[in-house]
């Protein structure tokens, strides 16, 4: 139990990089919470977008390696907004405040959909250069849950967890993806009850991602071969959506890939980024590329040969 929460890892992470708190609305209750690692000379840095049961600290694991080659990274929690259209209002703004032009974004299922909702929000002034779905969807009626989407507010805590809880991995399933479970449930109960109630209606009320405004965006689709709360034809969906997205396929990883897979998914999210090495918007600082490429070209071979191994 707990073994992420007391890893060197975790501690490392929690002890160097500072959580930081910023206002950007009207309404001082909404608070965004972030990490924000890395050479701050980059200005299209790659953003983070947690699920509804996560925190910024879920996304630990790619700062600290990404960070280590050279990237700008910022992991972060949104505030409680009940509306796609607001979230979409105070997410350019957190940018503006950042002095963010354009941004890549890795968004894991509720996040996942957040990015795509964003980027299709900014497409007359696109924010979004690239996007890197996990485990995500584009149409929130797969979760047959619009009907209830009004109703999470009015929800105690404890249910709500018992929502979120209820598309957990059931079953045996391998040491390191009960590790990420039993961390994600730890992170899980630090939500109360209107962040936990306010993602749930984003994550169900009745919404689809329109592709043709975001169809010139670099898309990376990352998911798992093995059970996880999305269904086959959420993934289908998915696919035909972005015929053209790169495609990234974990033989196991359940929900969260990005904890107990984590080697892999940082490997994936490097080669999604390199094609913009030489650009300005590149993710990464100049003088690290090199070395970078190198490490990637390794891994690739690695993996490859594992593959073939298997």
């Amino acid at each position: 139990m707990e073994e992420i929460k007391v890893s060197p890892d975790y501690n490392w992470f929690r002890s160097t990089v500072p959580l930081k708190r910023i206002i950007v609305d009207d309404d001082d209750s909404k608070v965004w919470s972030l990490y924000d690692a890395g050479p701050k000379s980059i200005r299209c840095p790659i953003i983070f977008l947690p699920p509804v049961s996560g925190t910024a600290e879920v996304f630990f694991q790619q700062v600290l390696a990404l960070t280590g080659w050279g990237y700008r990274v910022i992991s972060l929690q949104y505030p409680v907004y009940w509306d796609l259209m607001e979230f979409c209002d105070g997410f350019r703004k957190l940018l503006d405040h950042l002095q963010l032009d354009k941004v890549h974004l890795f968004g894991a299922s509720l996040g996942g959909f957040l990015a795509q909702k964003f980027a299709e929000h900014t497409h007359k002034s696109p924010r979004v250069h690239s996007l890197i779905l996990c485990n995500s969807f584009s149409d929130t009626s797969i979760f047959n849950q619009t009907w209830t989407s009004s109703s999470f507010w009015l929800m105690p805590a404890f249910m709500l967890k018992k929502i979120v809880l209820g598309n957990f991995a059931k079953g045996p399933v391998d040491p390191k993806m009960a590790d990420a479970i039993d961390f994600m449930v730890d992170r899980l109960e630090t939500l109360n009850q209107s962040e936990l109630a306010s993602r749930l209606t984003l994550n169900c009320q009745n919404s689809y991602v329109e592709p043709h405004k975001i169809k010139d965006t670099a898309v990376t689709i990352i998911d798992v071969f093995d059970q996880s709360a999305l269904s086959l034809d959420a993934k289908e969906e998915m696919y035909k959506l972005y015929p053209n997205a790169r495609r990234a396929h974990l033989k196991t990883g359940g929900n969260f890939p990005y904890l107990c897979r984590s080697a892999e998914v940082n490997l994936y999210i490097q080669i999604h980024l390199r094609q913009f090495h030489g650009t300005r918007f590149a993710a990464i600082s100049p003088d690290m590329v090199n070395a970078e490429e190198l490490q990637v070209q390794d891994g690739h071979t690695s993996s490859d040969q594992d593959s073939d191994d298997q």
